[in-house]
């Protein structure tokens, strides 16, 4: 029984004085306490079963292959035959050694041949002279001379003379050629040019005339002369008369105008001295 009810209750007209009963204690529901380690080791073990399920369920089963190891330092022994482990060797400069100056110049030079006593000596040629060569076959034959004869196989040449008269390379007269379309064109009479009293070559003038349809010429005008003549060549007084012919000049008749060159090749003849001094 309660300490409530085991009290007396006092009862009377002025009323009566109870006294509330207690409530029961408050209980919290299962399942919202404070988790226990117990319980959070299970979780945690129920999480990684799972990502390793994962794992072996979507990962991929290829071989794994070794990568092949490129541009590592790798370590080598070296033998005796090293010339850079020579290098520690203290006498190296100090002794002799096989590969030094001095040995390389002994395995070189070759063993002397001891000189035997039964020997000769080596022969020793007289000089020649090529001067005197084949002298004593030339004295031979020039004192036995044999009787000699001719062959006459081939017969004797028979001189001739040319049947056309052999003219002079050079023109012993000035001379008039005309080139060019005017070529066509005759001289009804011919020119007659002179000689020039000169000292050296003149060159020839060549004056270009225009020629028109009654023959008569319309313009001339003087050119330069080839390359292979110099301005040192050129006559004025020639070439004046170059001009003076060819304005003069007449051609035949034709029914157009005509170009071409008149080319007047003089000749030069030895000039003379008329200041000679009286005797």
């Amino acid at each position: 029984m309660n300490a409530a009810s085991a009290e007396p209750h006092p009862t009377g007209l002025a009323g009566t004085t109870r006294t509330a009963p207690e409530a029961p204690p408050r209980r919290e529901p299962q399942g919202k306490g404070p988790w226990t380690r117990g319980r959070w080791l299970t979780l945690i073990a129920l999480i990684f079963a799972a990502h390793v399920a994962l794992l072996f369920v979507f990962g991929g089963r290829k071989q794994i292959v070794p990568r092949a190891v490129t541009n590592v330092p790798t370590l080598k022994l070296a033998d005796d035959s090293s010339e850079w482990i020579a290098l520690n060797d203290p006498t190296l400069f100090a002794l002799p050694h096989q590969k030094d100056f001095a040995s390389a110049i002994g395995l070189q030079t070759a063993a002397l041949k001891q000189p035997s006593f039964r020997w000769t000596e080596p022969p020793r040629w007289l000089s020649l002279f090529a001067d005197e060569l084949g002298m004593a076959f030339n004295q031979f034959m020039q004192t036995n001379r044999f009787a000699s004869f001719e062959l006459q196989l081939k017969p004797s040449l028979k001189l001739s003379t040319p049947l056309l008269p052999i003219k002079p390379v050079l023109a012993q007269n000035s001379t008039l050629r005309v080139e060019g379309e005017l070529a066509q064109r005759q001289l009804p009479s011919p020119i007659n040019l002179t000689n020039w009293p000169y000292a050296n070559v003149i060159a020839p003038s060549k004056v270009q005339v225009l020629v028109d349809a009654a023959g008569n010429v319309v313009s001339t005008v003087l050119l330069p002369p080839d390359s292979g003549f110099t301005a040192a060549d050129q006559y004025e007084k020639a070439d004046q008369r170059a001009l003076d012919l060819a304005r003069a000049v007449r051609f035949t008749p034709s029914s157009h105008l005509t170009v071409g060159r008149m080319i007047f090749n003089w000749h030069t003849v030895p000039m003379i001295n008329t200041n000679e001094p009286s005797r």
